[in-house]
């Protein structure tokens, strides 16, 4: 058979079968926008014609990273929202109301960049205004699963005293919702496919169970799945015993959302007998380690959803309070924090933070037919590792292999060279090829410049936690 390239003489991690599917002197030979031919050196140049084969020797191939819910927009505001016990109420909501529809497209871009220059190809993106942020991926060139962020919550609800029932406006609903629906008749399946649209109910709290339902029922009209946060929270519980008397996932299941359609993100507050509910429903999972840890210090009950049959999938969440968006601080997070949360270093193995990464998370945010391991017939999403960087050495094969652990364990982002999304590479020696990269990161910085003196009467006024800690020297 015919290739346009063979990459040949790497490490190769495929994510076949159970484990990770390493192949030690392996080749990956790529035909347009798809994987044609993975295996050893010898059985991929048997049997592949190219007239260009790239020796890959001192690297890893692997599939790209799939970061499953991750809000771009709130890049811009990334660090503002940490080390306080209110991180949303008196972090991030105080500078909501401030925040442009420019601020949210600059702040995006910054964390795609990011991203990517981690090895992350995939971007599960649930935010406001997305069919602009959207622009951000056509114009980068990486892969995309958006969804409108719908709610009916005014842009005023941090003035609020915590703990009061939110106030819904329906036409803030409505808008938002002909925004998704608008979102996926331009995006779903644009730029050459690498975009793809979900719908995105924000959470059962956040929005009244009209509204809720006829998100559902367009789901199944378009036969794709529900991005939504799920227990992400005590305010999220408190809000829905206060307005129906129920916890969420009891709520969720007597209104018949608890399948394979829903993608519940953290179920931080879930019980252990709620998220086994989820699980055997057979809705998927995101565990967003480093932002719930950061945010509430609580370890999401991953390990307890996968025990129980369920799919699970890793994402970074939010830059506000979470500041990396980088899924190599995923999967060692999620690694570490269930070891100690079990007081078990066996029970939360590198293999599986990274198959949460990569062929979990893309089967259960609905890709797993194109991308998340490197197998024949699937999109080219690569990212190649330099194995000679200080962090992956030494590379030890006999007696045992050492490069997945170190790939959660000590590996940072950095050691990513090259990203290959569908076939074309979109950086290169960590040069992004497709935009300005210094000159993105320097509109994000201006547009967080004119942010932050829109906002800061609204901390004085609300004698924010975070200005009394910069007050008192410890920021």
């Amino acid at each position: 058979m015919k290739a346009d390239v063979v990459f040949t003489h790497a490490y190769v991690l495929t994510m076949k079968g159970e484990g990770v599917g390493m192949i030690e002197d392996g080749a990956v030979a790529v035909k347009g926008n798809r994987i044609i031919k993975t295996g050893t050196h010898e059985e991929v140049m048997k049997v592949c014609q190219t007239e260009e084969e790239v020796d890959a020797k001192g690297k890893l191939i692997m599939p790209g990273l799939i970061d499953a819910h991750i809000h771009t927009g709130l890049a811009i505001l990334r660090g503002v929202a940490q080390d306080i016990t209110g991180w949303m109420e008196e972090g991030l909501w105080p500078f909501m109301k401030h925040v442009t529809d420019d601020d949210h497209l600059k702040g995006s871009m910054l964390n795609i960049i990011e991203g990517v220059k981690a090895g992350t190809t995939t971007f599960c993106d649930y935010d406001s205004n997305m069919n602009e942020l959207a622009e951000n991926y056509a114009e980068i060139g990486a892969k995309a699963r958006v969804a409108e962020m719908v709610n009916e919550i005014p842009k005023d609800i941090g003035d609020l005293p915590a703990g009061e029932l939110y106030p819904f406006d329906p036409a803030i609903g409505e808008r938002k919702l002909q925004n998704n629906i608008k979102l996926m008749d331009k995006w779903h399946g644009a730029a050459n496919g690498k975009v793809t649209c979900l719908f995105g109910p924000h959470g059962p709290d956040m929005m009244s169970l009209d509204l809720l339902k006829e998100t559902k029922s367009l789901a199944e009209k378009y036969d794709t799945k529900l991005h939504m946060h799920v227990c992400q929270g005590d305010r999220e519980i408190l809000q829905m015993e206060k307005r129906y008397g129920k916890r969420s996932i009891p709520f969720l299941h007597e209104e018949g959302f608890l399948n394979d359609r829903l993608l519940a993100v953290h179920l931080t507050e879930a019980t252990k007998k709620e998220t086994e509910m989820v699980a055997a429903s057979g809705a998927s999972m995101v565990n967003c380690s480093g932002s719930i840890g950061i945010i509430d210090g609580i370890v999401p009950p991953v390990l307890e959803f996968t025990e129980a049959g369920g799919l699970a999938a890793l994402g970074s969440d939010q830059a506000p309070g979470n500041n990396c968006n980088n899924m190599f601080n995923e999967m060692k997070f999620a690694a570490i924090l269930n070891k100690v949360k079990r007081k078990d270093p066996a029970v939360f193995t590198a293999t599986k933070a990274l198959r949460m990464a990569t062929i979990e998370a893309a089967q259960a945010i609905g890709l797993g037919h194109e991308t998340g391991s490197l197998e024949e017939g699937k999109k080219a999403d690569l990212v190649f590792i330099d194995l000679e960087s200080p962090a992956m050495s030494p590379v030890i094969s006999k007696p045992v292999r050492n490069i997945v652990p170190n790939l959660v364990y000590s590996a940072n982002g950095s050691e990513v060279a090259d990203v290959m999304v569908d076939g074309k590479f979109i950086m290169k020696d960590r040069q992004i090829l497709t935009l300005n990269e210094r000159a993105k990161i320097k509109e994000a910085n201006e547009a967080a410049e004119g942010l932050s003196e829109r906002a800061a009467s609204q901390f004085t006024a609300q004698h924010s936690p975070l200005v009394a800690m910069m007050e008192r020297g410890e920021l």
